[in-house]
């Protein structure tokens, strides 16, 4: 009976599912679809159906290309694969053929310089019930963009929509004068539901403790008029600003609920003057959807000292339960926890645990004496780091890591940081990031991709703050208001590589019922940031997620150029499809007449160092008369590169020696002869 309840639950997502007209799959984010023409047993035989650019690398200066990260995940709507790019053009393909159908530019100002680099994760999909069939704009395309602008769109043609706030632009109000214009900005889909449009923000991070507010805004989403604001911080004796969301939320309709992740207060690494537990910064709110109204709201991190945000979207789930079937929202989170909560209550199926963490701060904090620890699903990654850690394969060419470990204090998950320096691992882009997890309601499995990397965290005194110069690759935070500056850098070795044991990158499946891991699989290699195109399978960070299939197939994408499949019931990797760069977005797949396809933006990702690019691609299974090309079998592989390398250089050395061989012997016969 069970597992006709579960087939039934399966069915009920199908039709979003296969449209995947949400950018997570559904509205509930479980990255799900139960598409089956693509197998473990045909996975291999994928080649790519076609590859669509959208010129901005010709076009735009490579200045402001080094400033972009492509993360957007296309829906499947109306006929057409609809995304936007890094700087909020919104396109529309022919899902068969990659061919651009209609394209709409808002114009961002590329002068900006937004916090968060130029990035649009992806485009939200709405129709009005209460217009006529055929009415332009009764199936609309809203986006938020780098410059604090909601826009809504045909979704047949991509013209504004006359109705929606001034012609078809509802422009923020943030509430207060920005240091800079790219200090606000939306980089996630917003969410709809009940006729309301819902779009968090994204702020940059570790200015000041005067920051803008987090505030969650709703609109009409027919006229584009304001519904509802809600401040997710209380804002009782404290003095700070954030708490924002900039990650995914998502919507349950029949509830009339919109599910908000919320972030850190400001600063992120020194809360003295937002003292106690931050109520309902770093957790997980439910709102009324149409009144904006709280209806409850569950705390992750108490008082965050670590930027360990909410990053990822809440996934909305059923699960079993005590042999029953329960509604659930599933939280994944930076430290790698998993949190299950009741999607009525918000309280935790499985027991959350108040335990002790470090203590002993920087003057004037007061950190949380307890911070809350889920105890039914295990932790995705590891969370101490010590000496004994260290990755340090060749410690005499510079600084150790075993050194760099040493010198910080390292008291395991929450050590606070330090003006001697403190190691914060899980880092924080670490754990799951906002790609978010994948849920198979099927068979009750959690996919997820995390990261592991050690962060090196400094608080430098005021004084010593001023024209402080950081060393490159770190970070550096004014935290103006505040008796500290802040420094932060990934802790790597003299060769770059960082300082913890690899795996850097794994994909994790985790049977929620029984509370265990099924598997772990590395996911990544390093050939295209290694001299020579050396492809160790050591995992690469993994800030994107996954989409599983009825089919029985995990894809995702790296910061390597590649697409991959996973076995979802082994953790398997069954083939790679080569990018023309990374593909760090979150892949996504449809049906188009008759043939299943899998897609993925592939435009590289500037803050992590890869090639930049602009490029959307589709794979799909081969038609009659069509397979896989033998380049794709060999050099399109993960150490293909390096191996097709090391064979030419071997042939051109073979060919030197040969024709060496023979000048000398024929130098040494003509000695003969001359001899004779």
């Amino acid at each position: 009976m069970r597992h006709l309840v579960r087939l039934l639950a399966v069915l009920c997502l199908a039709t979003p599912a296969l449209a995947w007209e949400h950018w997570g799959g559904d509205p509930g984010g479980s990255r799900f679809s139960p598409l089956k023409e693509i197998t473990p047993d045909n996975v291999a035989n994928l080649i790519r159906a076609w590859e669509f650019r959208t010129g901005d690398l010709d076009r735009r200066a490579p200045e402001v290309m080094r400033r972009t990260k492509f993360q957007a995940t296309p829906l499947f709507v109306e006929d057409s694969l609809v995304f936007c790019s890094p700087f909020n053009e919104v396109i529309a393909l022919d899902p068969g053929t990659g061919a651009q159908k209609w394209r709409y530019d808002p114009a961002i100002n590329t002068n900006q310089r937004p916090a968060n680099r130029y990035v649009c994760r992806g485009v939200t999909y709405w129709v009005d019930d209460n217009a006529p069939a055929g009415a332009v704009c009764r199936s609309r395309i809203f986006m938020g963009t780098n410059d604090a602008r909601l826009i809504a769109l045909d979704a047949k043609s991509g013209i504004p929509c006359a109705g929606f706030g001034n012609g078809g632009e509802v422009r923020l109000e943030i509430g207060m004068t920005l240091e800079w214009p790219g200090e606000f900005q939306v980089t996630s889909p917003p969410m709809v539901g009940r006729g309301v449009i819902v779009v968090g923000s994204a702020i940059g991070d570790n200015r000041r403790v005067d920051a803008p507010r987090g505030v969650v805004r709703a609109f009409d989403a027919r006229s584009g008029a304001p519904r509802w604001n809600f401040d997710p911080l209380r804002h009782d004796g404290i003095e700070a600003g954030h708490a924002n969301v900039w990650a995914p939320m998502s919507v349950d309709e029949t509830r009339g609920l919109v599910f908000l992740p919320t972030t850190s207060p400001s600063p992120d690494f020194w809360g003295g003057k937002r003292p106690g537990n931050n109520e309902h910064a770093n957790s997980v709110v439910a709102l009324r959807i149409e009144t904006g109204e709280l209806v409850w709201s569950f705390q992750t991190v108490h008082h965050d000292l670590w930027d360990y945000d909410l990053p990822a979207q809440p996934t909305l789930a059923r699960i079993d339960v005590s042999e029953a079937m329960r509604d659930v929202v599933i939280q994944p989170t930076k430290q790698g926890f998993v949190f299950v909560l009741d999607r009525n209550t918000g309280r935790p199926v499985w027991p959350v645990e108040e335990r002790a963490v470090p203590q002993g701060t920087a003057d004037g904090e007061r950190p949380s004496p307890t911070e809350p620890f889920p105890t039914h699903v295990p932790t995705l990654v590891p969370q101490k780091i010590s000496v004994d850690d260290a990755f340090d394969p060749f410690p005499l060419l510079g600084r150790s890591c075993k050194e760099q470990f040493a010198n910080a204090r390292s008291d395991g998950l929450y050590t606070p940081p330090s003006t001697q320096g403190t190691l914060l691992f899980p880092f924080t882009g670490g754990g799951v990031n906002w790609g978010g997890v994948a849920f198979d309601p099927l068979h009750q499995i959690l996919y997820a991709n995390v990261s592991r990397a050690v962060h090196l965290i400094k608080l430098i005194p005021r004084e010593q703050a001023i024209g402080f110069n950081p060393p490159p690759g770190h970070d550096f935070g004014r935290q103006e208001g505040a008796p500290f500056a802040m420094s932060r850098a990934v802790v790597t070795s003299p060769l770059g590589l960082p300082c913890n044991n690899p795996p850097w990158g794994e994909m994790v499946a985790v049977d929620l019922r029984g509370g265990k891991i099924l598997w772990r699989s590395t996911v990544g290699t390093t050939e295209d940031r290694a001299p020579l195109g050396i492809a160790f399978h050591w995992g690469t960070p993994l800030v994107n997620g996954v989409v599983v299939t009825a089919g029985g197939i995990v894809f995702t994408g790296a910061m390597d150029a590649y697409l991959r499949a996973f076995d979802a019931r082994t953790g398997r990797e069954l083939w790679q499809g080569r990018l023309p760069v990374p593909g760090v977005a979150n892949p996504m797949t449809y049906l188009w007449k008759g043939e299943q396809y899998v897609v993925i933006g592939a435009g590289g990702h500037s803050e992590a160092g890869t090639t930049i690019g602009d490029s959307v691609v589709a794979f799909r299974l081969p038609r009659q008369g069509e397979a896989p090309s033998l380049r794709s079998r060999t050099i399109d592989r993960p150490g293909g590169r390096f191996l097709g390398g090391a064979i030419s250089a071997g042939l051109v050395l073979a060919i030197m020696v040969a024709v060496a061989w023979r000048w000398r012997r024929a130098r040494r016969d003509r000695s003969t002869k001359s001899t004779v």
